[in-house]
């Protein structure tokens, strides 16, 4: 449980000494009943943000190669304008950055790919 605390708050789970790895004792779980909602929300949020951008990919991929109709393609994009609406508002009530979602793997880099403006 520890990991996934760790996951959703950027930090490594075993660095610094701790953790088998490290050799030192295995850091306990710290539970804050202040922060418990947001923390959970941030990873939902996380999640909901990887599997919209992969809808939104396969959406272009499937334009591009004209396997939909002019109505899917309306439909399938305001329904990805309606999801990415909601999310601001969701990551806006959790006090919550776009890259706040973004979880850092460690040596693998972080989980969403880096959004070009």
């Amino acid at each position: 449980m520890t990991d996934v605390a760790d996951a959703v708050n950027g930090r490594r789970p075993y660095g610094g000494g701790h953790g088998p790895a490290g050799g030192g004792p295995r850091r306990r779980v710290e539970l804050d009943p202040d922060t418990v909602e947001r923390d959970l929300a941030r990873l939902v949020l996380t999640v909901v943000e990887l599997l919209r951008q992969l809808m939104e990919r396969q959406t272009l991929r499937r334009v591009e190669t004209g396997e939909l109709t002019e109505d899917q393609e309306e439909r399938i994009g305001l329904t990805l304008m309606l999801l990415e609406s909601r999310m601001s508002e969701l990551r806006s009530k959790f006090g919550l950055r776009p890259e706040d979602l973004n979880i850092d793997l460690g040596p693998l880099g972080p989980l969403l790919p880096r959004e070009s403006s």
